[in-house]
């Protein structure tokens, strides 16, 4: 199982983060066992004092598939979901400085949280999906799937020039802007629509 993430897929994080808008989709990935379920707690971990929440929609994929055409890529998947892609910012900032790769600082364990999935035959229209994020109740990040730079299946379809898409894998498809930090005794909410399906805490 491969967790997939789209980097600056939405253009006001991308200028929040002082980086430029990319002209085709933007991926890394991360292992397995950055995946906490179950709204298990996030554990903070001792080699970063500087972790972002980057609040993301997920699609499951549910079907193998390589080199997707866009026009079928809806067909691979039916649920879609929401997540947290974690940055050890402080790393991230070291290794960008050095022109070094940055796997650590986003792909760490417990980095991926993943909340429940939902139908999207739930959803009227996927190109107009609200999603949010609070912390300890305070709205912090607010997205909408129309400012996707690349939609889901645009995604799909170019992920899976590179790698074959197999059942269970997940895309992280970006966040929006007001990415910040969090502290132990934290509480995070993620919702799709009005819908809470993350809840967990920092420890």
């Amino acid at each position: 199982m491969k967790i997939i993430c789209i980097g600056r897929n939405y253009a006001e994080h991308a200028k929040e983060m002082n980086a430029a808008v990319p002209t085709e989709p933007v991926f890394f990935l991360k292992p397995d066992t950055a995946l906490i379920k179950d709204d298990q707690p996030f554990y903070y971990p001792d080699f970063s004092k500087e972790i972002h929440h980057e609040v993301e929609l997920v699609l499951k994929i549910s079907k193998a598939g390589k080199n997707i055409a866009p026009e079928f890529a809806h067909k691979y998947y039916d649920e879609i979901g929401i997540g947290i892609d974690f940055t050890a910012r402080d790393i991230q900032a070291k290794c960008k400085e050095k022109g070094l790769p940055w796997e650590k600082a986003k792909a760490f364990d417990g980095s991926a949280p993943i909340g429940k999935f939902i139908s999207k035959t739930e959803i009227k229209r996927l190109d107009d999906i609200n999603f949010h994020l609070t912390v300890n109740g305070n709205t912090v990040q607010k997205g909408n799937t129309k400012d996707l730079l690349f939609s889901f299946d645009a995604v799909i379809a170019y992920v899976s020039k590179f790698f074959t898409l197999k059942t269970g894998d997940l895309i992280y498809t970006g966040t929006p802007e007001g990415v910040g930090p969090v502290k132990i005794g934290d509480k995070l909410e993620a919702f799709i629509q009005e819908r809470s399906l993350l809840a967990f805490e920092i420890k």
